[in-house]
């Protein structure tokens, strides 16, 4: 079973959601697809847009780019992306049965309410929406958890939203993230996971549309509680969100990064502990004082007699400069380690 988010605790696992977008491109079977696919490389969870189009947006409403050839307008394409809420439901269902959670990121009021009945984990809330104000107040009036996207806001606005939901005394996770696609790293902003930690003290986290590993890697040495990026079965699919996108094998390095790099941040090492349990190998790596050519009983050692060699069993190389001046009290053969019985 995968792990749920925790918003209380700054060292538990980041939670890792695999953000499908628009990517399934309105095909209920290549949703399905998706869920397979991310259950299996590791993410806690799955998320999805829940798009009505006649209750989110206007038949006007322009492309921002104009990538699909099926579609006349942008409210077609949105239409064309909708499923019904039958389909939404198989959808959690088959996340459900993968022991993943379900998410999906509502665009309308009415879209909170088909989400409602579906049943979700947590809301999340797109760039687009940060401000939109009633919106927020639908989703905290059902007590479940928030994450908050920034991408468009102004801190004034973000600290507006914040306000809002911890009014209503809901948990809330706040991610930076740019409404780039792709997201160059320049521009990726991971100084203000910090700043949004310190500010509004609770669960932060970056959501990412930079196409690389990368990004969410180092954020995860910054101890993110939330991750979401966003994914694609093949980096040849067809969509606006593809070129923003880690293909799910991708995702599965991700996870496996991520948790690698959690499990070095929770164990610090003892240095003085560490040498101690490595004793053994220290000797065989470290090298001794050793003589160069047999020398007879009596040789005052100089710099020429001597040498250091493997392995680390005599007197330490760090100790060569100590022994050169002392007398031999019996003779040594060459390549003996030097001992303090050896001398005068």
């Amino acid at each position: 079973m995968t792990q749920k988010l925790n918003f209380d605790d700054p060292n538990a696992p980041c939670f890792i959601i695999a953000e499908v977008g628009q990517t399934h491109d309105g095909s209920l079977g290549v949703a399905h697809a998706f869920i397979d696919a991310i259950a299996n490389a590791g993410a806690d969870a799955v998320k999805f847009q829940t798009h009505i189009a006649s209750a989110e947006s206007t038949p006007d409403e322009p492309w921002r780019i104009k990538f699909s050839p099926q579609d006349a307008t942008r409210y077609d394409y949105w239409t064309r992306m909708e499923f019904t809420e039958e389909h939404w439901h198989g959808l959690k269902k088959h996340a459900e049965e993968k022991n993943f959670q379900f998410i999906s990121t509502p665009f309308s009021f009415e879209a909170v309410d088909l989400l409602k009945r579906v049943g979700v984990a947590l809301w999340k809330v797109g760039s687009g929406e940060t401000n939109n104000t009633p919106m927020l107040e639908q989703m905290a009036d059902t007590g479940l958890p928030i994450i908050l996207s920034t991408g468009m806001s102004t801190i004034g606005e973000i600290d507006d939203s914040v306000e809002l939901i911890k009014s209503r005394e809901v948990p809330l996770a706040v991610l930076q993230c740019t409404t780039a696609y792709p997201c160059p790293p320049e521009k990726v902003g991971l100084n203000m996971i910090p700043f949004y930690r310190e500010r509004y003290q609770c669960a932060v986290g970056l959501s990412d549309h930079s196409g690389s590993i990368f990004t969410g890697l180092a954020a995860a040495t910054l101890g993110v509680n939330v991750l979401e990026v966003h994914v694609t079965l093949s980096h040849e699919m067809f969509g606006p969100d593809v070129p923003a996108s880690i293909s799910t094998e991708e995702l599965r390095k991700l996870v496996e990064g991520i948790r690698y790099i959690e499990t070095m941040m929770s164990s610090p090492v003892d240095k003085g502990q560490m040498a101690e349990d490595l004793s053994e190998i220290r000797q065989m790596f470290t090298k001794s004082v050793v003589v160069r050519d047999d020398l007879r009983e009596g040789t005052v050692l100089e710099a020429r007699h001597l040498t250091v060699k493997k392995p680390g069993t005599g007197i330490p190389a760090s100790r060569l400069m100590d022994v050169i001046g002392r007398r031999l009290v019996r003779a040594v053969t060459s390549d003996a380690q030097i001992s303090e019985e050896d001398l005068e």
